[in-house]
């Protein structure tokens, strides 16, 4: 059974004068079929815990905890691999990664045919079957093998996003990591991007969703996973947080929404070379008090001492 499990995932910078906590303690699991959408406000360290399971952190970066991916029953711990593993094993062939701005990811200066067939050929892709592979990946994902015949500059976002998920599927890996891959489509295309990873999970792909969209996650996850300032504050199913979120801040993103009471969350997010002792949500929180000057476990999916019950959203 496939399974991509992580354990207490933390991982910190060094700057000069100061240490960047960019990940603290994440907990999660993500399963064949399921899309984990993992949620928060910009800057919360979400692309940083993706970043660091496929081992592409800066050379500053100190990671500790666990995250292993289980495959055919063959366990890989991820984060004490080796660059030559990750790159053998894992990148392109379990996990596939659809990046963030698609259209600015693919090299200019190359078709995307070109950027397709070398992606098809660095995965084991025989010779004779390159260009026929890329033309059915091509039209998988709504695009014309002529499209594939453009340089990025002449793709639209939303064909730059197709190309961005036929390139991530090139090497047929079971579990899929979407950082922010709707950053500049428009709510059609969103949809249409949410509705295509929703087909993959369905087909039996996992699939981690990075998003700062609600709206997006809610098209397509099964469960969802609430980052505020570095920690996971809530977890579970997504009807159940999008409906009755229990944590303040995951309360405040659903206010926050267009469609619900379109209100946001007051203040800014704390510095992560500076977040505040306890509780980093306090200093925004309605229900702050003094048991938030300690940092709250988690317990039942929730960590917060003023837990919301109830029809609250």
């Amino acid at each position: 059974m496939n399974m991509l499990g992580v354990h207490g995932l933390t991982v910190s910078f060094r700057i000069p004068g100061a240490t960047v906590r960019a990940v603290s303690d994440a907990d999660f699991e993500v399963r064949p079929g399921r899309c984990l959408a993992l949620v928060g406000e910009s800057g919360c360290g979400k692309s940083v815990l993706a970043h660091a399971l496929l081992g592409l952190l800066p050379g500053n970066a100190e990671v500790s905890g666990q995250a292993w991916l289980e495959q055919d029953g063959d366990p890989l711990e991820l984060l004490g691999a080796s660059q030559a593993v990750l790159a053998r094993k894992v990148r392109g062939r379990s996990i596939g990664l659809i990046p963030q701005s698609p259209a600015t990811h693919l090299t200019p200066v190359r078709t995307a045919r070109a950027q397709l067939e070398e992606a098809l050929r660095e995965l084991g892709t025989p010779a004779g079957r390159v260009r026929a592979g890329a033309d059915t990946l091509a039209e998988r994902h709504g695009l014309r093998p002529a499209d594939l015949d453009r340089y990025p500059h002449e793709l639209s976002g939303g064909m730059a996003q197709r190309v961005a998920n036929a390139m991530a599927l090139a090497g047929d890996p079971w579990l899929l990591l979407a950082d922010e891959p709707t950053g500049g489509l428009d709510r059609p295309l969103v949809d249409r991007a949410m509705a295509s990873l929703r087909e993959l999970c369905d087909e039996g792909r996992a699939v981690l969703l990075i998003t700062h969209d609600l709206r997006a996650a809610e098209k397509v996850a099964d469960d969802i996973a609430v980052m505020y300032a570095g920690r996971l504050v809530e977890l579970g199913p997504a009807a159940g947080i999008l409906e009755r979120p229990r944590h303040p801040y995951a309360a405040g993103l659903v206010d926050a929404q267009p469609d619900r009471a379109f209100v946001p969350i007051p203040g800014m997010p704390p510095e992560l070379t500076r977040l505040p002792a306890g509780c980093a949500f306090a200093p925004r929180c309605p229900s702050a008090s003094a048991a938030c000057q300690t940092s709250p476990a988690m317990s039942d999916g929730v960590a917060c001492h003023h837990v919301l019950e109830g029809e609250r959203a």
